[in-house]
């Protein structure tokens, strides 16, 4: 118990910052400095107001000097890092396994939160991404399931061209038949970085998956407020974690395999 308390705490840390991520990537601002300040009024954020969850609980969500409201997309993110970080230990115990897995959906959380504020994936997170799940996989095999090197290296790279092509194959059946762009070269490199992680087998899985998210979601935002667009990336990242946590007992139950 002590241990799940520890791990929750660390990652509402990393979740801490990656808020700082979600906000500056985006605005192609530094994630290293300067340190933390309020967006609204410009105040520096003294440290005992930057404890994850409790200082926005205790602020109110509110900046301490301005008084404006701080959104609460930082508690949530907080919140969530340190339950996926506690759900990933449970699964896999302290192994390797759980930090690359914990690494990649950080950034998959990063990843989702920006392209759900302006439905864009920067390539700051994918790129780099893609080249570390395929070096990953080439030195640490069990990330794949595998025993050899080369077998898991070839996993990933499979999975690469599995996550990314389906997204691209999709996008651009879609554009034909709609007249208009359906998925965004962010999406394609999205999936990319997520096969070359868990492989070709799951990238295909999250593929097939991700389309049930945002057919609810979708469906939702078209009835309520009647938009046309959604941002997909964060039903990507849903389905990876499906995917990581169930996806081979689900593809074994499903193909007999």
């Amino acid at each position: 118990m002590m241990m799940i308390i520890f791990l929750f705490i660390i990652g509402t840390m990393a979740g801490s910052f990656m808020n700082v991520c979600i906000y500056r990537m985006p605005r192609k601002q530094s994630i290293v400095t300067p340190p933390s300040r309020c967006p609204s009024c410009g105040a520096r954020i003294p440290w005992f107001d930057n404890v994850p969850i409790l200082s926005f609980l205790i602020l109110r969500g509110k900046c301490r000097f301005c008084k404006k409201r701080i959104s609460a997309r930082y508690i949530i993110v907080e919140a969530l890092s340190g339950f996926i970080c506690v759900l990933l230990f449970l699964y896999f115990g302290l192994t390797a396994k759980f930090f690359i897995l914990w690494f990649l959906l950080s950034a998959l959380i990063v990843a989702s939160f920006i392209d759900l504020r302006f439905h864009e994936i920067p390539d700051i997170i994918t790129l780099p991404g893609i080249i570390l799940g395929l070096l990953l996989a080439g030195l640490y095999p069990p990330l794949m399931g595998k025993t050899g090197h080369l077998s898991s290296l070839l996993n990933s790279l499979l999975g690469i061209l599995a996550g990314g092509g389906s997204i691209y194959l999709a996008g651009f059946i879609g554009e034909f038949i709609f007249k208009k762009e359906a998925m965004g070269g962010g999406d394609v490199k999205l999936l990319a970085m997520i096969g070359s992680f868990i492989g070709w087998k799951l990238a295909i899985f999250t593929f097939f998956l991700a389309p049930f998210f945002g057919s609810l979601v979708g469906i939702t935002l078209k009835i309520k407020h009647g938009r046309e667009i959604i941002p997909y990336g964060p039903h990507l990242s849903l389905a990876a974690l499906v995917a990581i946590l169930y996806g081979e007992q689900i593809l074994r139950k499903l193909f007999f395999i």
